[in-house]
């Protein structure tokens, strides 16, 4: 084989390319499930996207990046946290990627709503942050998803301040919202969301929540990482309200369900794997479900891998493979988050990304990492 094809790795071994087994996208949508992506953001690598240091994007590459998503029949979801939404994404770049994302949009769009444009310190600020960029993502006519909080988190004294938040925006919203819950394994500052570090507890006021405002709810995306829970969770939703797996670590068992009800997506995840979770969901599409695990179960190591603590770095390898497969030219990102991962955190996720034969330009991609590791001073 090529030495275009090789790589040299750090303890000395030469791995050899996969041949791609990935396809490109026709735009034909998916129908068994609810399937969102959630996008990262490509900085511009030439901007001082430093630590600290506000948001620069490359937007024709980010958009680019949105319309291969959609390509495969998957929904975007918008400034999230794999957009660095909190670290490093500021609202006024948030606000310009929705605006532009919602312009250009060939599928299914859901944003994120949050209270990050200033720093609330009292319940009511909280509500009123939320209420202006909620009015934002609602004007551009995409569906809102309202993201936790940093800012009620460190204000509610209990689950009462939730309730009175979110049946506020709950009883204004022009179209049903996805609800978030997100765990602290992904963001620390979030520990206690819904009143109580008792999952039981938040799961029951977040229910009493949705029952309360069920015709404003299209469905809530659990991010807890605990299959158990969420199956929990999910089998006490009411039938008209959508549960969307946001389990990096268990999501094919999930979404294929089981004989009470399974799970819709909203997943990070989907971002590097949009091709290989379209084709799956398509097996479910045509009642394959051992066809779906085929495809989407040998996918579990390397997200597992991207995903592994500390959990909110996952968005590097996200864009490390976004790089490594072509859909952008460098690997740097805002708040110069590429360095929150090892080399051989890295080495891992494309030797696993590459037995999935992910990578549609082997070529390039081992070109890239050689380039990678040769400047980490592994000759190549």
């Amino acid at each position: 084989m090529s030495d275009t094809l090789t790589v040299r790795l750090p303890d000395g071994r030469r791995h050899r390319m996969s041949a791609p087994s990935v396809e490109r996208g026709d735009f034909e949508p998916l129908h068994s499930r609810v399937i969102y992506a959630a996008a990262h953001v490509v900085a511009d690598p030439l901007a001082d996207n430093g630590p600290g240091r506000p948001a620069v994007l490359d937007w024709d590459a980010t958009l680019a990046f949105r319309r291969h998503l959609w390509s495969h029949g998957l929904g975007v979801a918008e400034a999230m946290d794999t957009a660095q939404r909190g670290m490093g994404l500021d609202w006024p770049t948030a606000r310009q990627l929705v605006m532009r994302t919602s312009a250009q949009s060939d599928g299914p769009l859901a944003c994120g709503v949050n209270t990050d444009q200033g720093s609330p310190t009292t319940v009511q600020e909280v509500i009123a942050a939320y209420e202006e960029q909620l009015g934002f993502v609602e004007a551009v006519d995409a569906v809102a998803i309202l993201m936790c909080s940093r800012a009620l988190a460190t204000v509610a004294t209990g689950a009462d301040d939730y309730h009175t938040v979110y049946n506020r925006l709950l009883s204004q919203v022009r179209q049903p919202v996805i609800l978030h819950w997100l765990g602290p394994m992904f963001d620390p500052a979030l520990t206690g969301y819904w009143g109580s570090t008792d999952l039981s507890e938040a799961a029951d006021t977040l229910l009493d929540i949705i029952a309360a405002n069920e015709r404003s709810v299209d469905g809530v995306k659990i991010s807890l990482l605990d299959a158990d829970a969420e199956i929990a969770f999910r089998r006490r939703l009411p039938a008209s309200v959508k549960c969307y797996t946001g389990d990096d670590f268990n999501y094919p068992q999930l979404i294929a369900g089981d004989e009470h009800g399974y799970s819709h997506a909203l997943l990070g995840i989907f971002d590097p794997l949009a091709a290989k979770a379209a084709s799956a969901v398509r097996r479910l599409d045509v009642g394959d479900v051992d066809g779906f695990h085929a495809e989407l179960d040998p996918t579990v190591t390397l997200a597992r891998k991207i995903f592994e603590k500390p959990t909110y770095h996952y968005k590097t390898g996200v864009v490390f493979l976004a790089w490594l497969c072509g859909y952008q030219k460098h690997f740097r990102m805002v708040n110069g988050a590429e360095a929150a991962r090892s080399i051989p955190h890295l080495v891992e996720v494309f030797q696993h990304a590459d037995a999935l034969g992910l990578f549609p330009d082997p070529e390039l991609a081992a070109a890239r990492m050689r380039n990678l590791l040769a400047m980490a001073g592994v000759t190549q």
